[in-house]
């Protein structure tokens, strides 16, 4: 039995470990306008809100914004052909991913990477498991998260309501958006947030293992 109809999931941070190929394109990216490397920290924090403004924190104070473009379409063209050199799905995640689908248990991803990395991830490292992804496509007038239109979008083509859904992520972004879309939030402590931040920013229900998805989403 199910506890929901569908699980819809952030993606870095949550499913797949993405951050040290985030942090090469984003230094391939810094190098190609002439500016200084960022730490594994500070790309860390940086993550959470798009492309975008991931570059919009990496460059410089300061920068102009030909500038911060420049950088912005560097690292995308970098990231399109290298972004699973060291990216893999956090252990355990694939296993509960199969336990749910399994069970009935419709699976979608939502993330504010851009839509064609989101759906060429999906497709290479959870093939068979997830029923829609999703990435940011704001040039088409669909606003990232936290606005909820594209977690509402996603249901309604799944055809499961928000009251038989849950969201999981990593971050606070994640929680905002769940807030925002009338769902509930799981959040993982394995990402790119601790459960302390998490916890700080009103998270309830945090879990340390992917495995403890299926009793929070299964009924026994």
């Amino acid at each position: 039995m199910l506890c929901y109809d569908a699980v819809i999931f952030d993606l870095d941070g949550t499913l797949l470990d993405t951050l040290d190929d985030l942090m090469n394109a984003v230094n391939h990216a810094l190098k190609q306008v002439g500016f200084p490397s960022r730490t594994r920290e500070e790309v860390n924090a940086f993550v959470g809100n798009g492309v975008t403004k991931l570059m919009e924190r990496a460059v410089p104070a300061g920068t102009s914004s030909q500038d911060t473009d420049k950088a912005l379409e560097s690292f995308k063209t970098y990231y399109a052909s290298h972004s699973k050199i060291l990216t893999a799905p956090y252990p355990g995640i694939s296993e509960a991913l199969k336990a749910l689908r399994d069970k009935g248990c419709k699976l979608a991803v939502v993330s504010n990477k851009f839509d064609a990395a989101v759906k060429d991830l999906v497709q290479d490292y959870f093939p068979g498991l997830i029923d829609l992804a999703a990435g940011e496509n704001e040039a088409a007038g669909v606003p990232k998260k936290p606005e909820p239109t594209m977690v509402l979008r996603t249901l309604e083509a799944l055809d499961v309501s928000p009251e038989r859904a849950v969201y999981v992520g990593d971050s606070d972004v994640d929680l905002q958006t769940a807030k925002n879309a009338g769902l509930p939030c799981i959040s993982v402590t394995w990402g790119f947030r601790d459960g302390d931040f998490l916890f700080r920013h009103g998270a309830s229900t945090l879990i340390q293992d992917p495995k403890e998805l299926l009793g929070l989403c299964l009924k026994p």
